[in-house]
């Protein structure tokens, strides 16, 4: 008979490779990088020194209670203001999928956007893949279009791993 701990955790451990695989291709930008999401942070410096791609997450990390999130439209950046926000966050570790090729805009809403705590990125479409080689010609250039299809390829080679597993092969 088998040990029904040991099967649950195999299910436990396939579970959490198959939802991160996809991820894996997926960037977290963290505003503000050691320096957190704070007052008096050139903010903008820090966002045209990163590429957004969609399925990206930009994470917040704050103290809980003291400062938030929200995304607004460019009015509401440019004004410091939270009215028609199209989102708001306060966890102290937010972290927000960014979901479509465009400008994103967010802002600390409790008057610290006055202080610099405000933030606008650019999302890219994700690159698409490489070509194949033409007939005769080798490609030996690298293209950012590979973590899509790394994305890809991991997610199957979970699968398959979890299948091993299952098997007793591992």
């Amino acid at each position: 008979m088998r040990d029904t701990e040991s099967d649950l955790r195999k299910v436990l451990l396939c579970l959490v490779i198959v939802v991160a695989a996809p991820l894996v291709g997926a960037t977290d930008h963290i505003v503000g990088d050691n320096h957190g999401w704070n007052p008096n942070i050139n903010y903008t410096y820090w966002a045209n020194n990163q590429t957004f791609y969609v399925n990206d997450y930009i994470s917040f990390r704050y103290q809980k209670g003291m400062y938030n999130v929200f995304m607004v439209n460019e009015t509401g950046y440019d004004n410091c203001t939270t009215e028609g926000a199209l989102g708001n966050w306060s966890n102290g570790k937010d972290f927000i999928l960014l979901t479509e090729p465009k400008r994103y805009y967010f802002i600390c809403g409790n008057g610290f956007c006055f202080s610099g705590m405000k933030v606008s990125v650019v999302v890219h479409p994700l690159p698409s893949p490489p070509s194949s080689p033409k007939k005769g010609k080798p490609n030996n250039q690298s293209s950012s279009g590979g973590s899509v299809i790394r994305m890809k390829s991991t997610f199957w080679g979970s699968i398959i791993w979890c299948l091993m597993i299952f098997l007793g092969w591992m």
